[in-house]
């Protein structure tokens, strides 16, 4: 054993002595290599960036939400479809509705007042600033028994206020950073559409799903307001989504009498597919996770390239340096070395070749990932570096392997003569 070990750490040592004296054709060489792991890291952690975002902001809306809209919920891509855009409108009556089914803690509505009829924009007016690039929803005195927003200051408003149309809002932490940044915005009053509305409540903030900005994509930019209210600022506002809070441990169960609800109101005839969507956070998740997973299975291919050109890079140069070594590989063999020990020495060198590339792959792809961190949601997982390196020092064994053979089946003698 002692013996064996020995000749290990002399075929190192060897190998090691060879690249350290071919220091820009080794570098050269492994160019392929550290492209491939550094392919793989940024892949993987923008991935994983943007899957572990998309969960918890859907998971932000409970786990025993269900969500239900008139056209389909989920990852899409391109505009509605012309059957989804003619459906008919959810309304009040169907979140009522509801409410009586028995798998059901409670169903909200979210009418979406920030652009009604004709598209005209809801305007929000305040401490001489106005814009119109705020998502604003009516909804109920109920949206404080789930968990879509957590109140980080205030009251909710109340069913008399809801009842009497009372101009009252809760806004989220975008709104307040943008008119009230040095003073507290509670009892402080913003114009909606002409309208002076009172602050009650401050939402606790979100974090956005793509990095900075507003608009849509920040799920801070919003002002909550009694369902009432905001058919009065927008009379003609049809936009109206439903959110649904199952009882513990029913959420299967709810999901199915939701659908046999809405399909008698909605005048569904058997066999015909539903003019509605229904959705979970887990099903939203998963439809997500099967979009990545194809993205991701493109980008291994595409980075396996870059390895599998590092690779060729490594075959042909260790066939070269065989070449080269002719005379030294035969000296070895004069003095006792082995086959496997000419193996073995090769071998070393392909894999701490592409080793070497695969840990400079890693140190370039944690400090890219770092930057992209600061704009973009990303996150490196922790088989990411262990696949990255074990693939490139894989890379050097498959690759060295053939021109480790061809150095081990030298003869000595015509090795020794070789000039």
């Amino acid at each position: 054993m002692k013996l064996m070990t020995a000749r290990f750490y002399e075929n190192l040592r060897m190998a090691l002595d060879t690249l350290r004296g071919n220091k820009l054709r080794s570098f050269l060489t492994i160019i392929g290599v550290v492209v491939g792991v550094i392919t793989v890291m940024l892949i993987s952690s923008i991935i994983s960036g943007i899957q572990m975002a998309v969960e918890e902001q859907v998971k932000s809306f409970g786990t025993r939400s269900i969500f239900i809209y008139k056209m389909d919920i989920g990852i899409r891509f391109g505009r509605p479809t012309r059957e989804e855009r003619t459906r008919p409108n959810l309304t009040i009556d169907d979140v009522y509705a509801l409410r009586g089914l028995s798998e059901l803690d409670t169903a909200i509505p979210f009418l979406d007042v920030s652009s009604g009829f004709f598209g005209n924009p809801t305007v929000v007016s305040g401490r001489g600033k106005q814009t119109s690039n705020i998502r604003i929803s009516g909804t109920l005195p109920e949206i404080e028994q789930t968990d879509t927003q957590v109140l980080l200051d205030g009251r909710w408003f109340t069913q008399s206020e809801s009842d009497f149309r009372k101009d009252v809002a809760l806004i989220g932490d975008t709104v307040k950073e943008t008119f009230f940044p040095y003073e507290n915005a509670l009892g402080q009053t913003l114009e909606i559409n002409g309208r002076e509305f009172t602050i009650i409540g401050q939402l606790q903030k979100k974090e956005q799903l793509f990095g900075g900005g507003g608009g849509n994509n920040d799920e801070s930019n919003t002002i909550i307001i009694p369902f009432t209210s905001a058919q009065r600022i927008k009379p003609n506002a049809d936009d109206l989504f439903i959110l649904a809070i199952a009882r513990e441990g029913r959420l299967r169960q709810a999901q199915d009498q939701i659908q046999d609800l809405l399909r008698i109101r909605r005048n569904v005839t058997y066999g015909q597919a539903n003019n509605f969507s229904t959705a979970t956070a887990d099903s939203i998740i998963d439809q997500f996770q099967s979009i990545t997973a194809g993205v991701a299975l493109a980008m291994i291919v595409i980075s396996s390239i870059g390895l599998m050109i590092g690779g060729i890079g490594v075959m042909n140069i260790m066939l070269v340096s065989v070449t080269e070594r002719t005379r030294e590989i035969g000296i070895r063999k004069a003095v006792g070395a082995k086959q496997s020990d000419i193996l073995l020495q090769f071998l070393i060198e392909a894999a701490t070749l592409t080793g070497f590339g695969g840990l400079v792959g890693l140190a370039i792809g944690w400090a890219l990932t770092f930057l992209i961190s600061m704009v973009f949601p990303s996150y490196v997982p922790l088989w990411a570096p262990f696949a990255g390196f074990f693939a490139s020092v894989g890379i050097g064994l498959v690759f060295g392997l053939f021109p480790a053979w061809k150095a081990a089946r030298l003869d000595p003698i015509e090795s020794l003569r070789y000039e």
